[in-house]
């Protein structure tokens, strides 16, 4: 599932591709931007943004979030693609290197100076050269009766989580996802400990909350329903919880372990 590390590792393959070189080719296979030709145009930089990515080309940004499904791949000139074509959002080639995003839930051609209009509403970056712990705490405590389970995946609060970090930091910190966030003893710990796991995963392809990289070991609750709490040997639950039926997420906790 793409959160934080994901497209910091995604960002960082990109960059290496394309920065300093010059488009060959440019498609962009979604109706508002199918006419838009950055061909001749050399790439800047690649760089993540929370779980948005930036491809800087000039004055124009090429913005897209992988959302759950998607990806960025990157090939050699030719090389067969590991995705079906019909797939495919957005090519964009270099003389030596060919990166096609599959499946983007977001995609967009910007003007350069108008990237906050879609990233700038984003909180302190949990990977970012932005990284601020006391404002990702201050806009945590600023709905002090929103559950913490929501809070953490709101990315106006701090940019990076997704539901596998939610699940897992709401255990290791032994806090129902449902506790008000006010209600969370120590707040400041659980900011920390987001920062501690991202940045421990950040280099990894199999992400890991436990310390154990074995299928079936890597995470403490999440994906796991049913299963004895590696704690405690209590089964874990599972249950939905979002702001609405548009937004309801997986939920997995330990009833003994999270209060």
């Amino acid at each position: 599932m793409p959160e934080g590390d994901t497209v910091f590792r995604a960002a960082r393959r990109l960059h290496a591709a394309l920065a300093g070189k010059v488009l060959t080719r440019s498609d962009f296979r979604v109706p508002a931007f199918a006419t838009v030709d950055l061909v001749g145009r050399t790439v800047d930089e690649v760089v993540p943004r929370g779980k948005h990515l930036l491809h800087r080309i000039g004055d124009l940004t090429v913005h897209s979030h992988l959302k759950m499904e998607g990806r960025w791949d990157v090939y050699a000139p030719g090389e067969r693609w590991r995705r079906p074509a019909h797939q495919a959002r957005a090519i964009l080639d270099a003389s030596d290197v060919s990166t096609v995003g599959f499946a983007l839930g977001v995609l967009e051609v910007v003007p350069g100076d108008q990237e906050d209009e879609v990233v700038g509403h984003l909180g302190p970056d949990l990977l970012g050269p932005d990284w601020d712990a006391d404002l990702a705490l201050a806009n945590l405590l600023r709905d002090p009766d929103r559950p913490v389970g929501l809070a953490l995946l709101d990315q106006r609060v701090l940019a990076g989580l997704g539901n596998v970090y939610r699940n897992e930091l709401c255990f290791l910190r032994g806090v129902l996802p449902t506790r008000p966030a006010g209600e969370v003893r120590d707040p400041a710990r659980m900011i920390a400990l987001a920062s501690r796991l991202i940045l421990a995963n950040r280099e990894r392809s199999a992400r890991v909350t436990t310390g154990v990289d074995r299928p079936g070991r890597r995470f403490w609750v999440y994906g796991r329903a049913g299963k004895p709490c590696l704690r405690c040997g209590t089964p874990i639950r599972y249950g939905e919880l979002g702001d609405s039926e548009l937004t309801l997420r997986d939920t997995y906790w330990c009833p003994r372990c999270q209060t």
